[in-house]
Formats: structure tokens, sequence, C-alpha cells
């Protein structure tokens, strides 16, 4: 069974600030770490892979300082790491993206799974696993919170859903993406760690993976961010007390007051 989980490198949302004047995300000096929804997706894979057998591959599109994200991925159990790394990626919309990842995966090959996160804390669109699974036109399961059988056919999984779950059979290969309620993430062992510093990680441009320049980065991105920012806290007020009566005889009033009612 050979499985490809994708992941993305991202600031720590814990300290992410914002260039007043550009608008853009300040990454100099930033904490990055690999996205909480992927730590679920690569768990996921490692126990397939110890329940049946068989490869996990972590793959992630980024600058070269994503290399680090993928060496943490072999520390919990991936087997090989791939980096797609080009400056023809820069600027990427989750289309181009997607585009990107299903490139890289069809020149991979002979894969039977692909495992990613929900959606990435940075962008939180969860679009890039089903556009994957669409370019490379193989079944997609969103939600997942569990993975009940499997075998090198189909798989049978759990889908949550706000009243429960679904329980769905898919022919594979498919593409999945997971829940933070399909796991616990393990924890780097030491003897991981060890395999994570000697592991190889391998690059992939654009040329390599066959790539259209003219789908990719910036080209190939319908939609781009212009500028992020803070919403500006509000601050003031009023707050009414005593009794129901009172606080409601109050708060018509104060509406009237401003011509609201």
């Amino acid at each position: 069974m050979n499985i490809i989980v994708c992941i993305k490198q991202v600031p720590n949302t814990m300290n992410v600030q914002i260039d007043p004047e550009t608008g853009r995300l300040k990454r100099d000096g930033v904490e990055s770490i690999i996205n909480p929804f992927d730590e679920y997706a690569i768990e996921a894979a490692v126990r397939v892979k110890e329940k049946i057998g068989g490869k996990v591959i972590a793959i992630t599109m980024g600058p070269p300082q994503a290399e680090s994200a993928l060496r943490e991925a072999i520390s919990k159990g991936a087997d090989e790491a791939v980096l797609v790394s080009d400056r023809a990626f820069g600027g990427a919309d989750t289309l181009a993206t997607s585009y990107a990842l299903s490139s890289a995966i069809k020149f991979i090959g002979n894969y039977d799974i692909v495992i990613c996160g929900r959606q990435a804390s940075d962008g939180d669109t969860g679009q890039v696993g089903p556009g994957i699974a669409e370019m490379l036109d193989i079944p997609h399961i969103a939600y997942v919170k569990k993975i009940e059988s499997i075998d090198d056919k189909s798989i049978k999984i759990e889908r949550m859903m706000e009243d429960g779950y679904d329980l769905i059979e898919s022919p594979i290969p498919v593409l999945l993406t997971v829940v933070k309620e399909i796991n616990t993430p393990r924890v780097a062992s030491l003897k991981g760690k060890m395999a994570a510093k000697k592991a190889v990680v391998k690059t992939l441009t654009a040329a390599d993976i066959g790539a259209d320049t003219k789908r990719t980065g910036l080209n190939g991105s319908p939609t781009q961010v212009m500028k992020i920012f803070v919403p500006t806290q509000r601050t003031g007020g009023e707050k009414f007390s005593g009794e129901a009566k009172e606080i409601a005889a109050a708060l018509v009033k104060r509406l009237s007051g401003v011509g609201v009612i």
C-alpha cells in the first residue's frame, strides 16, 4: 500500500504578524510549523502502513525552508519526502497549488491513497485536497473521522456529519481529507528524529514534473490576495443591568433614541 500525504508549512498562528504597509504576512523570524490538520493526516497514513504494510511519502509545495516540515513528517513515521519547489510556483492560489501537487503526484506514480488535512490554518479554504482529487481523476472523501477497513481494492470510512456520520466505501485509489477526530498524532521518537536527520529529501521543479508554468504560481491563479489585515478592535458599548423587564425597557428606549426602532 503506497500512501502519499500532502502537508503544508504554515506560520505558527500564535505569532502571526502583518506588515501594515504591504498588507502581507511577516514571515522573517516567525516560527513555521506543520499545518495542524496535516499532523492528523500524517498519523492516519502511518497507522494504515503499520496495519497493512506499505510506504508513506510526505510531499509539500513551498520554498527550500519547507524541507524542515518534511523531515518532521519523517520523524513521525513517513518513509520518504518530496519537496515541490520552484520560483514558478510562487504566489499560487488553491487552484494552482492543486495543479502543481497533482502533477508531482502523477510524477511519483504508483499510489493507492492520498491523504490531506481538512484545511490549512493560514488559508482555511479546504479546497486543495478536493482540487488534487479532481485533477488526478480519483474519488474524494471529505471530513474523514475514521478508517474502518482497507484492502488493496477498496476502503471503508466514516465521514463526520453534523448529525452523526456516513459510512462510505470507495474503490482505490482515493483521496481523503481528514478531521482532527480521526486520531491523536504521535510525538516523534528518538529513532524517528535520527531517521529524519539522515533522510534525503528529493526536490522536484516544475520542469521535473512536467508542469505547464502557465498553470502554476501567479500565472495559473485566477484569484489573488491583494491585502491581509487585522480588523480594528471595537471599543466602547453599553451594558444594561437590572431585572429583565428593566433591561428590555432601557434597551427599547436606547434604540429608539438612535432611530433603530
